[in-house]
């Protein structure tokens, strides 16, 4: 069988690029830079958010300068320092030390000044319960963000704890049918701690068509269509990146009918401490 909505990024030294890409707006690189060096390239007619998923480097995007971005070690270790980078900008990324950086994009016709998002307006908090409860940082999201501008993207991080399940009951961004489901291709980037652990992500439709991938570092699920859910391996917590671009910014996501009264039980799991 072909699969058709998942792969690895490579992660070699630069700017690494995935090997293919069934979404139509959304798109992902991965830079990672050692001591000293620097990356120079340009956004063209896309809008980027660059999120630093360890260590530290100085942005120049336009005009505009950015010193000493960054500063968690890796993913699990505290939220993260962003940039957001406009359509039509000039960017150079200079490491201080050893950098990964996450750089989702989508296309843009937004003019507007790049901007750092600090730590301290990430919004954290816990989403399910019980073995299907998982923890979250809501970067760039009408939501959590009103204020910070972008055109397209919405950008978070899921922490799923070993053995849980996340993004349950399973979701589809099918329809623009706001408020219940809005219309949003999706991309989740996993990495896996401690290291040498894996999760299992499954995706399906509504007409039959299912993959099931094993979840390790640098994985990457796409999402044009369909249903998805992701379950940790007992002993090891699973992170992925969730970036979803669609014709607006509104969040809205249609459950499985048939799992949907999962769901429904959260406030009396929550109530009973779990």
């Amino acid at each position: 069988m072909d699969y058709r909505y998942h792969s690895n990024i490579p992660a070699a030294n630069g700017r690494n690029a995935l090997p293919f890409n069934p979404c139509k707006l959304l798109d992902f690189t991965l830079l990672r830079l050692e001591a000293g060096q620097s990356w120079s390239g340009e956004s063209g007619d896309r809008e980027i958010l660059a999120v630093v998923l360890g260590g530290t480097a100085s942005f120049t995007v336009g005009a505009e300068k950015f010193p000493a971005v960054g500063g968690r070690a890796d993913v699990f270790s505290g939220k993260p320092h962003s940039v957001y980078i406009p359509a039509g900008s000039t960017v150079t990324v200079e490491a201080a030390g050893p950098v990964e950086i996450a750089m989702p994009s989508a296309p843009s016709d937004l003019a507007v000044d790049p901007y750092v998002i600090e730590p301290s307006r990430v919004a954290a908090g816990r989403w399910g319960a019980a073995n299907f409860g998982r923890d979250y940082h809501q970067i760039l999201t009408e939501v959590a963000q009103p204020d910070l501008p972008a055109r397209r993207l919405i950008v978070g991080e899921t922490f799923t704890p070993s053995g849980n399940w996340s993004t349950y009951p399973p979701h589809r961004h099918k329809t623009d049918n706001l408020p219940a489901e809005a219309a949003h291709e999706e991309m989740y980037y996993f990495r896996i701690n401690p290291a040498g652990g894996f999760g299992i992500c499954r995706m399906y439709t509504d007409e039959g068509y299912e993959e099931n991938f094993t979840a390790r570092d640098h994985g990457m699920q796409m999402m044009p269509e369909g249903y998805h859910t992701v379950v940790s391996a007992p002993g090891y917590t699973t992170y992925y990146l969730w970036a979803l671009a669609g014709t607006q910014r509104t969040q809205g996501a249609h459950e499985d009918t048939d799992l949907a009264w999962v769901g429904k039980s959260v406030p009396v799991l929550r109530d009973l401490g779990l």
